[in-house]
């Protein structure tokens, strides 16, 4: 089972007021609705989601839904789910405001619909119900969105989560309009706002988890960078006194500098931290690592001379 699934299943367990049932089956209806033989007919992939319409229906329009179902053979999808209302029907689409007076299709709901922050919110839950999707955060590709079939409604569905500073962008896809959140946080935030409470612990167990590896993860290259700066560093350092080595011989170098390269060529992998530590103790003659580093700008200095 997926974790929209688990999203959808999750929601469709709320028990909310009935302005809030209302504004929820505005949302469900405006995006799933069609019109065959005069009958409502209804689709959802989601066995709770479809109980849940049928009971708000039942409850608040007292009518009888009709519930089918039938095997989705597309990519094996899961089953398809049709509720099929045959009573009151001009009346249910018009009090959800998905036609008015008139008879013709509404851009947007009325404001009684959507005028409080519970009515709007339960709006965004029956819209989700309806077109919604989110990806796992397992995944670790964070992504939420509306598909939906009208440019007015991605319009209308984009201002209610944005009230919200969602930040949802509209992308238009194979002709439908794509209402989208990429940002993980504004994703979780949506999850508190519809009051998927599961799926929130769930996404925000899941997404620190990801944090803490990527956190352990940038540590590791870090520290694996450093190791290789290291023994590059080494490496020229021990370069420069072979030349001196081959050309004039180490006696040419000072104390101080044929101290140096003769500490470094018996720890030939040590960083200059840990050397300066080494010819402190050794020598009893304290150096630091900028003082030690200095010695093998000189040692270098020299090197580059006898190329030339």
């Amino acid at each position: 089972m997926s974790f929209a699934t688990d999203v959808k299943d999750e929601i469709s367990d709320i028990r909310l007021s009935k302005s809030e049932y209302i504004a929820e089956l505005s949302g469900f209806f405006r995006n799933n609705v069609h019109i065959l033989d005069g009958n409502i007919v209804l689709y959802t992939e989601n066995m709770l989601t479809s109980k849940r319409i049928y009971s708000l229906i039942k409850r608040l329009y007292g009518v009888h839904c009709y519930i089918t179902t039938k095997q989705n053979n597309i990519f094996n999808k899961n089953n398809v789910f049709n509720i099929e209302i045959k009573d009151n029907v001009d009346f249910i689409l018009k009090d959800l405001c998905v036609i008015d007076e008139s008879g013709n299709e509404l851009d947007s709901p009325k404001n009684y619909i959507v005028d409080g922050e519970a009515e709007s919110i339960a709006y965004l839950r029956g819209a989700f119900m309806a077109k919604g999707s989110i990806n796992d955060p397992a995944t670790s590709q964070y992504h939420l969105e509306y598909l939906l079939d009208k440019k007015f409604e991605s319009v209308f569905v984009q201002r209610l989560l944005n009230a919200y500073d969602l930040n949802s962008k509209i992308l238009i896809r194979e002709n439908k309009y794509m209402v989208y959140l990429k940002d993980s946080e504004k994703i979780a935030d949506f999850l508190k706002l519809i009051r998927a409470t599961k799926a929130v612990l769930y996404y925000e167990n899941t997404r620190a988890l990801h944090e803490e590896k990527n956190a352990i993860n940038r540590l590791n290259n870090c520290e694996q960078a450093n190791i290789e700066k290291t023994i590059q560093s080494c490496n020229n350092q021990l370069k420069d006194i072979e030349k001196i080595e081959e050309e004039l011989g180490i006696d040419i170098l000072d104390e101080k500098l044929m101290v140096a390269a003769i500490y470094r060529k018996k720890y030939p992998e040590t960083s200059l931290s840990e050397l300066s530590e080494i010819i402190s103790l050794e020598t009893e003659t304290p150096i630091s690592k900028s003082g030690l580093n200095h010695r093998f700008r000189k040692i270098h200095e020299i090197a580059v001379k006898i190329k030339k």
